[in-house]
């Protein structure tokens, strides 16, 4: 929404009907925006957003990038790009598949597994900040319900 004379004008039809996926869009991509920024006051401002399609998919022991593709919904090549833009950055390294040689295994690097646990922090900050905002308990069944939420929107066909 933008400011028009202190009131608050509709953008698109979907922030117009506050549509449960534009909520939940726009929640997370100031949620985003926060972690994000605050990734880069720890050290690690050459961490963009669309590199947390790898770093909330990996695995501790390593992933294919064809099973961090399926696992974030996107292509391999799209998923490939990231990976090898982390690589460059010192964030994941690329070994032989222990269990194919003709794949790779992407791991994370020391600094990778620093950035990661810097993000759950920040995370974790921002939270708290909101349940203060909010409220604990209200915040804690807002949590609750956006779980179930989460999890009805999982079984569905």
């Amino acid at each position: 929404m933008c400011q028009d004379f202190g009131q608050m004008v509709p953008q698109n039809l979907t922030d117009e009907r506050r549509t449960l996926g534009s909520i939940l869009r726009r929640s997370f991509e100031r949620l985003a925006e926060e972690v994000y920024s605050a990734l880069a006051r720890e050290g690690y401002p050459d961490v963009r957003p669309a590199h947390g399609a790898v770093f909330r998919h990996i695995l501790p022991e390593g992933s294919r990038v064809t099973t961090l593709a399926q696992r974030a919904g996107m292509t391999k090549q799209s998923m490939g790009y990231l990976v090898d833009s982390l690589a460059e950055l010192g964030y994941v390294e690329l070994e032989p598949d222990p269990k194919d040689g003709r794949a790779k295994v992407v791991l994370l690097t020391e600094r990778g597994r620093r950035a990661q646990e810097a993000a759950a922090t920040s995370s974790e900050r921002l939270e708290a900040v909101l349940a203060e905002r909010v409220g604990r308990e209200e915040y804690a069944a807002m949590r609750k319900s956006l779980e179930r939420l989460a999890d009805a929107l999982e079984s569905l066909p």
